[in-house]
C-alpha cells in the first residue's frame, strides 16, 4: 500500500534533493574528526555509524553520532510533512536514508542506516518507531550483538506497521529494511558462521 500522491512533482523533487543532502551529512566522520579521534573510516569496521565510533573508546562521540544520524532522518521527514504532506514525508524518509547509505560527500560510501532508519520511523509514526527501538533493545539485551539487533528491529517494522498502522508505510519499511540487510551482508555471513563479535567482548 502506498500513500496518496497529492504533492506537485516539483515539490517532491525538491524534497528528495533536500532530504538526500541532509541524510548525506556524515556525522560519524565530522564528530570523530572534531574531537580529535581520527578518521572513523580507518578504525574497526570502517563504518561511519555509532557502533564503529564507539570503538574509538569515546562513548560521548558514539552517542552524538547515534542521535544526529537518527535526527537527520527525522528532521527530513518532519520538514517534508510540514511543507507538503504524507507522500512527501515518505519520500523524504527514503531520500535521507539513501543519503546516509550513499553520501555524495564521501564518494557514495556511507553507513549501514540503522540509526537513520529508526529516526525516520519515529518521525513518520512514533508508536512504530518506539516499537522498533524496543525491539532493538530487547534483541540486544538477549544477544549482545549490535548487527543482529539491528536486523531484527528493522525487519520488525513492517509487522509493527501492520498492527499499529499506518499500513500505507509498509512498502517503505520493507524497502528500507531490505537496504539495511543488504548493507549488513558481511555481518550476516559472520552471524551464520558464529563469528560476529558481541559488544563488550573481544
Amino acid at each position: 500500500m502506498l500513500p496518496e500522491i497529492t504533492s506537485a512533482p516539483l515539490t517532491l523533487a525538491l524534497v528528495a534533493i533536500g532530504a538526500y543532502l541532509l541524510g548525506s551529512i556524515p556525522f560519524g566522520v565530522v564528530i570523530t574528526r572534531a574531537m580529535g579521534l581520527g578518521d572513523v573510516r580507518k578504525i574497526g569496521s570502517g563504518n561511519i555509524g555509532a557502533t564503529n565510533v564507539l570503538r574509538t573508546g569515546n562513548k560521548g562521540a558514539a552517542a552524538a553520532t547515534l542521535l544526529l544520524d537518527a535526527g537527520k532522518g527525522g528532521v527530513a521527514v518532519l520538514i517534508a510533512r510540514a511543507i507538503a504532506g504524507a507522500d512527501a514525508a515518505q519520500l523524504a524518509a527514503l531520500a535521507s536514508f539513501l543519503g546516509h547509505l550513499f553520501p555524495v560527500w564521501l564518494g557514495f560510501k556511507g553507513g549501514k542506516g540503522v540509526a537513520t532508519f529508526l529516526g525516520t520511523m519515529l518521525a513518520l509514526a512514533w508508536p512504530v518507531g518506539l516499537a522498533c527501538c524496543a525491539t532493538w533493545a530487547a534483541a540486544f539485551a538477549l544477544l549482545r550483538i549490535s548487527s543482529a539487533s539491528a536486523l531484527i528491529a528493522t525487519a520488525s517494522a513492517a509487522a509493527w506497521l501492520w498492527w499499529l498502522g499506518p499500513q500505507t508505510m509498509i512498502l517503505l519499511a520493507l524497502v528500507l529494511a531490505a537496504l539495511v540487510w543488504f548493507r549488513h551482508a558481511a555481518n550476516i555471513r559472520r552471524l551464520m558462521a558464529g563469528t560476529e563479535p558481541r559488544v563488550g567482548k573481544r
